[in-house]
């Protein structure tokens, strides 16, 4: 007998959210092999692996859209992955190093008493902004998957909310 789980089961057992696999059913890049009679999203194990897959490519650092492609043998071999994950290392690499020449040279600056220029100021916050740019898009990412996780959870237990939350007294 073949095993078929369920958006809900599925999402649980790769530490997903229900909202990502819709989404991903959405662009066509993941799509379940088949649905109950009462309509329910159904996903075998062939499923399961071809998950595990994009979850991995997403891990490396690939767009949805890059996913998409090598998921479809349309256009990135396995050396190109690599090569993509090697680059975009390097750019995290190049832009922590150009933080650290420019809070160097604000440290060199500082100890010898030197007057710093508007110029100064404007590089070491164009650098800094460009870290914590991607640093909070990472973190965006993370709490949108806590909202979707407690979202989930409001949806399959309705009636705790009153119970000791905000809407008691």
């Amino acid at each position: 007998m073949k095993r078929h789980w369920k958006v809900g089961e599925l999402a649980k057992m790769a530490g997903i959210t229900i909202r990502t696999l819709r989404f991903y059913d959405q662009i066509g890049l993941f799509s379940p092999s088949g649905y109950s009679p009462s309509g329910y999203r159904l996903y075998t194990e062939k499923d399961i692996s071809r998950l595990q897959q994009i979850l991995s490519l997403k891990e490396l650092g690939l767009s949805l859209e890059q996913i998409k492609a090598v998921m479809t043998g349309d256009q990135l071999s396995l050396s190109d992955i690599v090569t993509i994950q090697i680059d975009s290392l390097k750019e995290s690499i190049r832009m922590q190093q150009k933080l650290l020449h420019e809070l160097e040279n604000v440290s060199s600056r500082m100890q010898r008493n030197e007057p710093f220029t508007v110029e100064h100021f404007m590089n070491i916050i164009r650098t800094m902004r460009m870290n914590h740019e991607k640093f909070f898009a990472e973190r965006k990412s993370s709490m949108d998957r806590h909202l979707d996780r407690l979202g989930e959870y409001l949806d399959e237990h309705p009636e705790e909310p009153g119970k000791g939350g905000f809407d008691s007294e």
